[in-house]
């Protein structure tokens, strides 16, 4: 029996699960960090708490499996994208905290490459658009705030990488400063084209190339382990961006197939195979892996509050105990009674890209409860999502069969019911639910030979419970209306 060590490095958690070649989880450990919030809109991590967690918990699920790391076949990794590390090479130092995906610091910059007429040769390159999202302006931001840092970058004495190129570097103890196509296409750095980082854009964003890690596939050894917080060797062969792993571990191989990660937030990926498909309706084009000489591309769309809208229902309003408790509450009422909750805490993402738009709650009346408000926030999370579906739908020319759902919030048949319902197909859960960290053991262990291909990834079961959709079609209708309406109010809510 061959084992998989997945790491699962995500924005409030650090998680390692072992698989076995079944793809069936063996022993797992998770661990939270801290959130760094230091001025309005600003999110930030302490990379070293992201290293100490990831490879506590990997030792961990490895006792709790009762296995040597000599019986790990391969190590994967899967990583909340965009979050920007930079650090010393000499010693491992971060010079800064890690801005996170989250984190809207740099929106006036890509408001100045827009207004520059930067968006069309942006998105052309990269498959993206100018968004503080993306991880290019956040290194920018870094090399001019720390005091030196921008020389000591053309020195060639900093490194920059997103969470998969960090924690490959402390694994190997710090022999190894690489990354995997997927996440390099989240930098608005990389050419999704020809395949490397592009001098222009670099020069425009004002990246040293000497900071940039190399970019490998997704499926090959990087190295191996050689750090003391987790003994080895064990080889590191695969790696992905969380969302692209959870495409590949919801085994959508083929083009068409689309997925959707309820976690913090929403992502929802439609593979495209090896064509690069751009987008008329402004979802992302972006890397969904390589394996071999062969790259798989895919179109996106993110939401950025999804499951988040629950914690400030528990945290923010107190209406609920814990995030398990929405369910309940919200089921207290049918429907909504025309109350509607827009989730723009960050701004939105797709399709609309507009970071000055602010979170909204309308149609209150004297009549408004705490359950029609729970309603709403479920509400909210699956309009967002049949949004970007509508988007994928036009962009491809073709019908969606059924929506592969993954994530937390998959645990709430409120929320999914009403997803099937609003989006008019079914929606899936898969009978392994952490499908981004299966996701990169599969990358993993196609690299080690423990699975041959994708396509032999693709043919293994997949569905546990399926959502189908039961909702006349007048009152999908008069709900999206409704909905559509209380989105315009929120946009551009405060002044640039």
């Amino acid at each position: 029996m061959a084992y998989l060590l997945a790491l699962d490095q995500g924005t409030t958690s650090s998680r390692a699960i072992v698989f076995d070649e079944a793809g069936a989880c063996v022993a797992s450990a998770q661990k939270e960090f801290p959130q760094h919030y230091p001025a309005s809109g600003w999110v930030e991590h302490d990379p070293l708490e992201i290293w100490e967690t990831q490879a506590g918990v990997a030792a961990a699920a490895l006792r709790e499996a009762g296995l040597r790391p000599a019986d790990i076949a391969a190590l994967g990794v899967a990583n909340q994208r965009e979050t920007t590390v930079v650090w010393e090479r000499a010693t491992g130092r971060p010079i800064h905290n890690a801005i996170v995906w989250q984190d809207r610091r740099t929106a006036a910059a890509c408001d100045r490459l827009k207004a520059d007429g930067l968006a069309g040769l942006i998105r052309e390159k990269t498959g993206l658009v100018p968004d503080a999202y993306f991880s290019g302006t956040k290194v920018a931001w870094i090399l001019d705030q720390v005091p030196g840092a921008r020389r000591m970058a053309e020195e060639g004495l900093l490194a920059f990488g997103t969470i998969d190129t960090w924690l490959i570097w402390n694994l190997t103890g710090g022999s190894r400063h690489v990354t995997d196509c997927s996440n390099a296409s989240r930098t608005m750095l990389y050419n999704i084209h020809r395949g490397d980082w592009d001098e222009e854009l670099l020069e425009i964003l004002r990246v040293p190339r000497e900071v940039l890690p190399q970019v490998c596939a997704s499926s090959e050894v990087y190295g191996e382990t050689r750090t003391p917080l987790l003994p080895g060797p064990i080889p590191i062969a695969g790696a992905a961006g969380d969302q692209q792993a959870a495409l590949f571990g919801q085994r959508c191989v083929r083009p068409g197939m689309v997925k959707n990660t309820y976690g913090t937030g929403c992502f929802m990926l439609m593979n495209t195979g090896e064509t690069p498909v751009s987008s008329a309706h402004n979802l992302l084009t972006t890397v969904a892996w390589r394996i071999g000489e062969r790259t798989d591309y895919a179109l996106e769309g993110s939401v950025f509050i999804g499951g988040a809208v629950v914690q400030w229902l528990r945290d923010g309003l107190g209406i609920i105990g814990c995030s398990a408790d929405v369910e309940a509450l919200a089921r207290q009422v049918d429907d909504t009674d025309g109350v509607y909750l827009v989730p723009a805490f960050a701004g939105l993402g797709a399709p609309r890209w507009d970071p000055y738009a602010r979170g909204i709650l309308v149609g209150i009346s004297r009549g408004t409860t705490s359950a029609h408000i729970a309603r709403a926030a479920l509400e909210g999370i699956a309009y967002q999502s049949a949004d970007l579906l509508d988007c994928m739908r036009a962009d491809s020319g073709s019908a969606i069969a059924e929506l592969r759902a993954d994530g937390g919030a998959t645990a709430n048949a409120t929320l999914m019911q009403f997803q099937a319902d609003i989006l008019g197909c079914p929606v899936v859960l898969p009978a392994v639910r952490e499908t981004t960290a299966l996701g990169a053991a599969y990358l993993a262990g196609i690299a080690a030979g423990v699975w041959k291909d994708a396509e032999e990834i693709g043919r293994r079961a997949l569905a546990e419970q399926r959502f189908l959709p039961n909702m006349e079609a007048g009152r999908v209708e008069r709900l999206t209306r409704g909905w559509k309406r209380a989105l315009e109010r929120c946009l551009c809510w405060i002044e640039p």
